[in-house]
């Protein structure tokens, strides 16, 4: 392809609507275009890598036993309202009516579609197992779209569906897709670790993300430095740090004036915020609920959500705390009626705690659990931390943050009993398909790619995905032997299959090798007058810059071992 020909401009300035590298590389390099917000059109640099990564993962699907289908982008909401997802989804979902008032959906996912499929075509354990993917666009309203292609309301992505006739096949399917996992991720040349996630909309009892470690990512990943325990934060255990035991003291109220906030209220008391106990309150599907967990800690709301087995949980507004005759900054759970309490677990690690005393101004020495008051739900729904026990080894947890660019969940019978995908076992009984899911998200695994190998000066490709993997860039073009050896070169390097970006502009060596840098093809050949005098064409490597001056004889020979060597990229971690 000749740059000049190319659609799509690099551009000088910076971007000012990127919030991360990726996003500022692809507009600066000029691989995608924005539409709308989250909504974008991917030009030919772009549409290339993607094509690339497309076929990592199909060869990987296919190894893994898949069968690759295609499904439609629009779905009758009746099957979404007899899973109950259209409102889980909620918002997010985006909705259409047809000319006859029928309300269709635009997939965000195919869980209901696919197990509609296969209730069609699976009669018999002898049918079983069956794991059926697709690559296609999915479609989420996404409230705050960021990061380019990172949260995106189009976006491509693979998911495949595994059926088994029991929970030994699940295993095996969700063994296999793991280890596929691992290899596409590889194979595009990041390191990727599997850790433990909330299954979130999607539903399951177990999954896994996966994850490419990244400041500007939005995921935080909670992992042990000792062991091999790692999770999404929403999902993540911790050892919550014991208090030291103490004879339980009789209550004591204590004048707090305008105290409202755990800092201060600890501070005016002199004692930590571990002696403290938190009250906060949520709107679970529209019911007030009181949460209380040790003031040293903060409520994660996933696990919150998950208890409560709610679609919708936000804070409550003071007007709704009110209404329920509670004093805000000042409450507490002893005394409470008529009001549904939820405990983090951390109220049974200690004792004497300072809590509100539901009147203003006033908190309540020496609270203890269960002498003092009751509770409707005791459990862990408190944020691990980083610095407390590992719960599987005691070692000091971590964190970090990171890109999630797959996804694996162990659906179980949920949507097959939904939606009647039933079968015949061995005893001739009928039992549902038992089901898992697997997503990788292409647009960002893409963007993740980016966003772990740059520079200062742009993209740093690996081979396996980039759009080209050779940018021809002579100089001095106006002089005839410079441009008839470039020709040549261009030629003879595609005739040999060689995937070459050739800079046929007329502009300066800056502007050139700034544009090099910045799009990142692995290696980069220079021609100019001086090369032609040695006979050889300087080859540099955009990975580490080395620099070497090859004879031009054989040269599609010597570049092709280039590319391979650069092909041994960065590995994969197990989890």
């Amino acid at each position: 392809m000749r740059v000049s020909r190319l659609l799509g401009r690099t551009l000088r300035q910076e971007p000012g609507e990127a919030e991360t590298p990726s996003h500022r590389l692809m507009l600066k390099a000029g691989l995608v275009q924005q539409v709308a917000a989250g909504v974008y059109s991917y030009l030919p640099l772009a549409w290339r890598s993607l094509r690339k990564i497309e076929q990592i993962i199909r060869e990987e699907m296919d190894a893994a036993g898949g069968q690759e289908v295609m499904m439609p982008v629009l779905q009758p909401i009746e099957m979404w309202e007899e899973t109950d997802r259209r409102r889980a989804f909620g918002p997010i979902l985006f909705t259409v009516t047809d000319r006859k008032d029928h309300v269709l959906c635009l997939g965000p996912t195919h869980e209901e579609v696919v197990t509609h499929l296969v209730r069609r075509h699976v009669q018999s354990y002898r049918d079983l197992p069956l794991r059926i993917y697709q690559i296609q666009n999915k479609f989420r309203d996404e409230p705050r779209p960021r990061g380019g292609l990172m949260r995106a309301r189009e976006f491509a992505m693979k998911d495949l569906y595994s059926f088994d006739a029991d929970e030994a096949g699940l295993e095996d399917s969700y063994q296999a897709m793991m280890a596929a996992y691992y290899r596409i991720f590889q194979r595009c040349g990041l390191q990727a670790i599997a850790v433990e996630a909330d299954s979130g909309a999607i539903g399951g009892k177990e999954s896994h993300e996966y994850m490419v470690v990244a400041e500007s990512g939005e995921n935080d990943v909670i992992f042990c430095g000792s062991c091999d325990y790692a999770a999404n934060v929403e999902r993540a255990q911790s050892v919550k740090p014991p208090l030291p035991v103490e004879t339980p003291l009789p209550l004591e109220p204590v004048s707090t004036p305008g105290m409202k906030t755990i800092s201060e209220v600890a501070g005016f008391l002199g004692i930590p915020r571990s002696r403290t106990l938190k009250a906060v309150f949520y709107m679970a599907d529209g019911n007030l609920v009181f949460v209380v967990i040790r003031g040293d800690l903060e409520v994660n709301e996933v696990k919150l959500k998950n208890a409560l087995h709610c679609f919708d949980l936000r804070l409550a507004t003071d007007p709704e705390v009110a209404a329920a005759g509670l004093v805000a900054g000042f409450a507490s759970p002893i005394g409470l009626k008529g009001v549904r309490v939820i405990a983090d677990d951390s109220i049974q690690l200690g004792s004497n705690f300072v809590v509100g005393a539901n009147r203003p101004d006033t908190h309540l020495r020496n609270a203890n659990y269960p002498r003092d008051f009751s509770v409707d739900q005791i459990l862990d729904i408190a944020i691990a931390q980083p610095g407390h026990p590992c719960p599987r080894c005691g070692g000091d947890l971590r964190g970090t943050r990171g890109i999630e660019v797959g996804h694996v969940f162990k659906l179980g019978t949920f949507f097959s009993e939904r939606l009647g995908a039933l079968f015949l076992d061995r005893e001739g009984t009928q039992r549902p398909v038992i089901m898992g899911c697997y997503g990788i998200g292409v647009g960002r695994l893409l963007a993740s790619a980016i966003e772990a190998q740059h520079d200062d000066k742009g993209i740093i490709w690996p081979v396996s995905i980039a759009p080209y993997h050779i940018y021809l860039c002579p100089l001095n073009l106006d002089q005839p032997p410079v441009r008839e050896a470039a020709e040549s070169l261009y030629q003879e390097l595609t005739t040999n299959g060689a995937e070459v970006l050739y800079d046929d502009r007329s502009e300066s060596p800056g502007v050139k090798f700034n544009d090099a840098d910045l799009l990142g093809m692995p290696l980069r050949l220079t021609v100019s007058p001086r090369t032609l005098r040695q006979g050889v064409v300087e080859v540099q490597s955009r990975r580490d810059g080395q620099r070497d001056y090859l004879p031009r004889e054989n040269i599609a020979q010597q570049l092709q071992a280039r590319l391979r060597a650069l092909s041994s990229g960065p590995g994969t971690s197990q989890p």
